[in-house]
This record gives C-alpha cells, structure tokens and sequence, in this order.
C-alpha cells in the first residue's frame, strides 16, 4: 500500500462503521438492476473473470458471483475486506488492494462503481488509477467507471442536509471548492463526536478522455444511468464510461 494512501480521507472515513450506516439505504434492487444490464450489454460470457475495483463491502461482487461470473472484490479497507471475506467461496474472493497499483492478474472486465474515482489529490494517481485498470484488461476485455456527472451535481446542489439513520443524527455540508465536491459529516453517537470528510474531484468527461489519451486507453461507449441510457450533459445523473 503507498504510504500516502494510509493517510487520506478515505482509508479512515471507510473503515468507520459509520459510512455504512449512513449510506445504509443504498438502492440494493438498482445496484443488482445495473449489473444486469452492464453484464448483457458487454456479452459477458459465463465463467468470465470481473475485478470488482474499489468493491466496499462487496455487494456488486456477491451479486455479480451469483449470476455465474468469477469475481475478485479489491479495496484498500482493510475493515471492507475483513466483512466482505465472509461471502468468499471458490469463484469469489476479496483482496485488500490499492487501485493505483496493476493488480497481479487480468481479467475479462474491470468494474469501478459508485463514484469510487477521484479521491486522490493529485491527478498523477488519477491518471496511474486509469493505467492500472487498462494494464488488467485481456486482450479484448472492458474498463467500466461509474462516475457522478458534475453538471448535474452543480445544478441540483444542496448545501445542507440532515439524516438520521439507526438513531444517529448526522448533519452534512456540502460544497465545491479548488475543483472538488466535499462533504463535511458531523454526528454524535454515545455522547462522542465525530467529524469525518468525504472529498471527489470534480471531473467531467473530457477530464476522462485526457486520461484515457494519456494511458493509451479507448472511450468506447458513454452512458448517463443505471438503465443505460445515452450520456446527456445537462440531464444525465450518472457518467458512466466503457473503455479498452
């Protein structure tokens, strides 16, 4: 693990039991709707090997095992990967892994999803992220990165937001600030307090593209939802990007 992953915003705020509290009521029915329609589009034969990259705590992976396929979640929590380890069976498994790096295999497809990009500081990561999941494709294989779409999110903003899940309060800001969308999460629970911050650059689809010149990678395929609906700048919830 690169020593300066050990210290972001990200290896502390995941491995909390509070992220998955907060972001408990996920859309499991439109995650699971999602893979379908990806795994069909692309033709992904049975027995095809997918990297689940950045997997949390694998809920695409299990899902995507289930429809036949032979899965490796990968995420750098280690706390992600010690819960996710308890679905493990012959054509599943869970690595703790830092997506910068080339994982030591290749494989049919790459999945990044749910705005699992841009949490890096610097764009060299970005760029060695983009590098990574080209250099783990077989010949003929897919990069998916499902990614927030910026021009929706500045238009739809919402500075404030209070949630309270499982009897905790949580009280959220939200701004953009030096191209970054951050949130600030405040909450007590027991009587501590606690402050934890999420940070996602702020790319847009020609950020991507400059990346995908730059790693020598191929924009195949542009989509803005989870039904696979054409990307539109002005409307589209979603980026999601299909490469090789």
């Amino acid at each position: 693990m690169r020593k300066e992953a050990e210290h972001c915003w990200y290896s502390s705020w995941f491995d909390t039991p509070y992220y998955h509290i907060l972001y408990k009521d996920r859309d499991k029915r439109e995650a699971k709707q999602f893979m379908d329609n990806l795994t069909s589009f692309l033709k992904l034969p049975k027995n095809a090997e997918i990297l689940d990259l950045a997997c949390g705590r694998g809920r695409h992976s299990v899902y995507l095992n289930e429809l036949g396929y032979q899965v490796i979640g990968a995420d750098l929590s280690s706390e992600n990967i010690k819960f996710a380890k308890q679905y493990e069976n012959a054509t599943l498994q869970f690595k703790q892994h830092d997506m910068c790096v080339p994982f030591p295999k290749k494989f049919d497809a790459v999945f990044n999803l749910f705005t699992s990009f841009g949490y890096f500081e610097s764009e060299e990561d970005n760029l060695r992220t983009i590098k990574a999941i080209k250099s783990e494709l077989k010949k003929g294989g897919f990069g998916v990165i499902d990614f927030l779409n910026v021009d929706h999110v500045k238009r739809n903003f919402v500075e404030q937001e209070t949630k309270v899940v499982e009897e905790i309060t949580f009280r959220i800001h939200k701004k953009i600030e030096q191209k970054h969308i951050i949130k600030d999460i405040a909450f007590k629970d027991e009587g501590t307090s606690f402050h934890f911050t999420e940070k996602v650059r702020a790319l847009t689809l020609q950020d991507f593209m400059e990346y995908f010149t730059e790693a020598n990678a191929t924009l195949l395929h542009c989509f803005g939802d989870y039904q696979l609906n054409e990307f539109d700048k002005e409307s589209s919830e979603r980026l999601i990007l299909i490469f090789n």
